[in-house]
């Protein structure tokens, strides 16, 4: 979840506007709403901070497709057997939902999104306006969405110098860390947290496990490892904010971060100035995203306004705004977005709390795509049997 939001509504009206249709294109395979809709998003992965303020100009640009656009937050794990729910009474009564891999993956095992493939050419040409990585990340929806927003993540360490002043450098350094200080480290339940699921599926390139990509069959070394390290954690966060929360009250000392979550709560005080991150030796980074994805069983009619929506917030406008104050750092997810067409709050936040390393780490260090969605789905539930529940 993220700690707050912020808005930026310096773009031009005539600049919106005149980018929510690419290379002019009209949608051709579904029609215009007779009168304007009220469109329900769901955010399950925080992402409502870079977005909400977009979708908000969009109804203000766009008012005879949409009135109004309601905003809720859920818990990732919740929302798939919600959605079931909805879909198997006929009683749907969300259109879009804005998540992180994880419940994009379950939904995919469930078959609970719109297939998109039909309306691609009502979509702008998503190889030619991503970042190459953002694209990669594209290829994890299957066609179920879009990705809306992208960063490098983690797993990053982060720790207060002052308490830790030699931190762990490697994997082995961070096990003997806690069994020598026993509740001081903590990370949250990976399927309802961003760097606790980056930390997961990094630590099988950290451990130079048999196989990063297979967590049933290749990674005996990382269970091993975190049935070993839960030995020395008091419990498991149910989510990311509680683990910032306690390092900035001292309750731990050294947490599992990412970009976003190393500035974010530094900028807005949650985690002291001072708190440092670092790297394990044999490191890579797992790539994050967020995506749009449609729940089947939405209308023709608010699918063609979700669509024209879409177009929408990949505007290199709209796309503006994910810098945020550093949540998802950096957070677009087209070319040509610099940090100069942020809001200036953004600019000054990453001006003042970012950090010139992540460049270096980025350039240095190798970016691997998160697991496939049927791992993903694996992966947490031998967690939450083999991990999660020894802490219950």
């Amino acid at each position: 979840m993220h700690l707050t939001r912020r808005r930026f509504m310096g773009t031009t009206a005539a600049g919106l506007a005149g980018a929510t249709l690419f290379g002019g294109k009209a949608f051709a395979a579904l029609a215009k709403p007779s009168s304007p809709v009220t469109i329900t998003v769901v955010d399950v992965a925080g992402n409502l901070a870079l977005t909400q303020a977009a979708m908000q100009r969009y109804t203000e640009m766009k008012p005879e497709w949409a009135s109004r656009i309601a905003f809720t937050k859920a818990p990732a794990p919740e929302l798939p057997a919600k959605l079931k729910a909805q879909q198997n009474a006929g009683r749907l009564d969300i259109d879009l939902v804005l998540t992180g891999t994880d419940a994009l993956s379950a939904g995919l095992d469930q078959d609970l999104w719109t297939d998109l493939t039909p309306y691609k050419g009502d979509l702008p040409n998503l190889e030619g306006i991503y970042i190459p990585q953002a694209f990669k990340m594209q290829a994890m929806a299957k066609d179920r969405g879009v990705v809306v927003s992208y960063y490098p993540s983690g797993p990053l360490i982060e720790y207060m110098p002052d308490r830790v002043p030699t931190p762990p450098k490697t994997a082995e350094e961070l096990l003997a860390y806690t069994k020598a200080n026993p509740n001081k480290f903590i990370y949250a339940r990976p399927s309802n947290s961003g760097p606790g699921r980056t930390f997961l599926m990094g630590l099988p390139y950290l451990l130079k496990d048999a196989d990063p990509r297979d967590p049933e069959k290749g990674w005996d070394k990382t269970w091993a490892f975190l049935e070993e390290l839960g030995q020395n954690i008091e419990y498991y966060a149910s989510g990311t904010t509680q683990t910032m929360r306690e390092l900035g009250e001292g309750t731990r000392d050294i947490v599992v971060s990412t970009t976003g979550w190393d500035i974010n709560p530094r900028v807005l005080g949650v985690v002291p100035a001072e708190a440092q991150v670092g790297t394990l030796a044999g490191f890579h980074w797992v790539t994050d995203a967020h995506y749009m994805v449609v729940p089947k069983g939405v209308s023709d009619e608010k699918l063609a306004v979700l669509l024209d929506l879409m177009n929408f917030m990949l505007t290199p406008e709209s796309q503006a705004y994910a810098y945020d104050q550093g949540y998802f750092y950096p957070g677009p997810a087209v070319n040509d977005v610099p940090l100069s067409m942020a809001p200036q709050e953004s600019q000054d936040a990453i001006k003042e709390f970012g950090r010139p390393q992540y460049d270096q780490w980025i350039a240095e260090n190798p970016l691997e795509t998160p697991l496939d969605a049927d791992k993903i789905v694996a992966a947490f539930r031998i967690w939450d049997e083999r991990i999660g529940a020894k802490k219950s």
